[in-house]
């Protein structure tokens, strides 16, 4: 790879001239005119009534596929610009834009779904045979049977529309309360004023004074932006409360198990698996606690690096590290992150003004993805760094199916990108060159372990319990916070000595209106990719090919019957969940061991 790498990423390729883009423009024009074409198409069409009139509807699939990657194109772009630079007005203007679009082609599509729950079983088989239709046969008949379980479609459609400036408008006040946030710290006898991703960042500081002073500023500035995240997070959980009250949906993760194609008995398997397994963890918690010379760790410390061992990584080293580590399991995989590097698909830099976080998101037009976080050097910023490009990758092999079958669900989305993790965290234990190294390595794989079981089953919990109380009324500061600690002291099992009870408003994910309960996601990829690792070790060289094809498969099935083709198990059954558990409780042993 080229030395030294680019830390910021390109747009121009996409739409040239930012949020002042013309060609932008252009192109939301044209996406308009598909969804005002694809609403009339709907209008002047009959209900196949045979088989042999079911070939009426192929010019309306082609219609809708083409809006589902515009639309994902334009919803790129704008989450990009107000990601890079929080102050570009412009962009978020763009961003309402975007959303009033979606709105009006998530009306469309309300339309359509409601047009395929009535066209009758023998002209819909028929339909199901076109050749054309194959690779989008489980999303069509996925989309026929949930139009069967909501309101009317005009309802549906007014609800949409009412969303725009109701329901995503309060995910966009969050947006701009986070944009406000700053921490003014001092260090080296300078004032720095820090964005909230470079606070959050500033929290894996193995100096534990700085760590700690950091965390009071960080709960204390949250503090004073609490009345508007808890506006927010109160009229967003009101409003799904609200319209599942209208669809007679009475479970309230019902919504998000159907958003990620996975059963409650799933689930509750998962969950079940880490209930039981948490004592190790326990243990490592407080043998860390020791290790800092605390007698138990505060939130702060959670994270915190354990050792002397080389725990800086340049930008340029840590992509190197990426690149080796996938290339030992899958050469392909590793020629798409130098691409990746070296085209300034990743905007990286540190500075001001970027929001916190990371993610990838999907230019499916242009077959192309971008990747964003602030990247400080630690350990964890290159977990995360192969994190994104384990998405990245997903979409890569999947550029060339249907826009249909490229919509995959969240919890498959992050098998992908945490098997991308395993895949470096993992060699790099193996290959560390002393104890010490090894110890700081095996200990940042841990910390992620305890993320996914601990931290993300606290938001779970918290998410679980805040809806219960808010059918009954708004919930106050003050009882989200408590609510949020007691998830918290459950989650970890009362192990740590100080929380983070405003946690629920300084997570993004609580106010992402796209997808509700986005939390258990994370811990079924990370759980599912640590199965589908030791299944990689097992098969060896012949694994790059099948893994290529399940991860082709996660948009047209369920996740039960994509690990069952696949991989041979029941999700449904702690069996499998038991066998991933038992490859990072292996971790916690080891870990033990060294610091005996």
């Amino acid at each position: 790879m080229r030395n030294p790498l680019p830390q910021t990423w390109n747009l121009e390729r996409f739409f040239p001239g930012g949020s002042g883009s013309d060609a932008f423009t252009q192109f939301l024009k044209e996406l308009q005119s598909n969804i005002v074409e694809l609403d009339e198409t709907l209008s002047g069409l009959a209900v196949p009534e045979r088989a042999e009139q079911s070939a009426s509807l192929l010019p309306v699939i082609v219609l809708v596929q083409t809006a589902f990657l515009k639309i994902r194109e334009a919803e790129s772009f704008t989450g990009c610009l107000t990601a890079e630079n929080q102050n570009d007005k412009r962009a978020v203007q763009l961003t309402g834009q975007v959303k009033s679009i979606q709105a009006a082609f998530a009306s469309a599509l309300t339309r359509f779904d409601d047009f395929l729950r009535r066209i009758p079983e023998s002209a819909w088989q028929g339909l199901l045979a076109h050749a054309e239709l194959i690779e989008i046969a489980y999303p069509l008949e996925e989309r026929r049977r949930l139009a069967s379980e909501k309101l009317p479609p005009e309802q549906e459609a007014l609800i949409h529309d009412l969303a725009v400036d109701g329901y995503h408008g309060w995910g966009e006040l969050y947006n701009t309360t986070v944009s406000k946030f700053s921490i003014p710290f001092e260090e080296n006898g300078s004032v720095t004023e820090l964005s909230a991703g470079q606070a959050a960042n500033k929290m894996y500081s193995p100096d534990r004074s700085v760590r700690r002073r950091v965390f009071e500023l960080w709960e204390r500035e949250w503090a004073k932006h609490a009345d508007y995240c808890a506006d927010a997070l109160n009229h967003l959980g009101g409003f799904r409360l609200k319209l599942y009250e209208r669809r007679g949906w009475d479970e309230i993760h019902r919504e998000p198990l159907t958003i990620n194609r996975m059963s409650k008995e799933t689930l509750d398997a998962m969950w079940g698996v880490i209930e039981q397994s948490k004592d190790v963890f326990v243990r490592y918690l407080e043998r860390k606690a020791k290790l800092l010379g605390v007698e138990k760790l505060a939130w702060h410390d959670v994270d915190a690096p354990v050792g002397q061992g080389s725990t800086t990584f340049s930008y340029d080293q840590g992509a190197q590290l990426i690149v080796e580590q996938f290339r030992r399991f899958s050469p392909k995989m590793a020629e798409f992150a130098v691409m990746a590097f070296e085209n300034s698909w990743i905007e990286a830099e540190d500075r001001a003004g970027k929001r916190p976080g990371g993610f990838c998101t999907s230019f499916p037009i242009s077959e192309e993805t971008r990747i964003f976080m602030t990247y400080a050097g630690t350990a964890s910023n290159v977990s995360t760094l192969a994190h994104e490009l384990g998405h990245a990758y997903h979409q890569h092999v999947m550029n060339d199916l249907p826009a249909l079958a490229q919509d995959y669900a969240m919890n498959v989305a992050e098998t992908a990108s945490t098997f991308a993790e395993m895949v470096v965290s993992d060699a790099a234990v193996k290959g560390a060159a002393t104890d010490e190294e090894r110890l700081t390595l095996l200990e940042d794989k841990i910390q992620r372990s305890v993320a996914f079981y601990m931290n993300i089953h606290a938001r779970f919990l918290f998410e679980t319990d805040f809806y219960e109380e808010r059918r009954q009324g708004l919930v106050s500061i003050e009882r989200l916070n408590e609510l949020m600690e007691a998830a918290q002291k459950k989650a970890y099992r009362d192990a740590l000595a100080e929380y983070h009870p405003h946690f629920w408003a300084s997570k993004m994910h609580f106010y992402l209106t796209d997808v509700p309960f986005y939390n258990f996601p994370y811990t079924f990829g990370y759980m599912f990719s640590t199965g589908l690792y030791a299944e990689a070790l097992r098969r060896g060289a012949a694994f790059e090919d099948q893994y290529i094809a399940l991860l082709r498969d996660t948009g047209r099935m369920t996740v039960e019957e994509l690990a069952s083709k696949h991989l041979g198990v029941d999700l449904r059954k702690p069996d499998f969940w038991q066998q991933a558990m038992d490859v990072t409780i292996a971790d916690v042993n080891e870990f033990l061991r060294l610091t005996e």
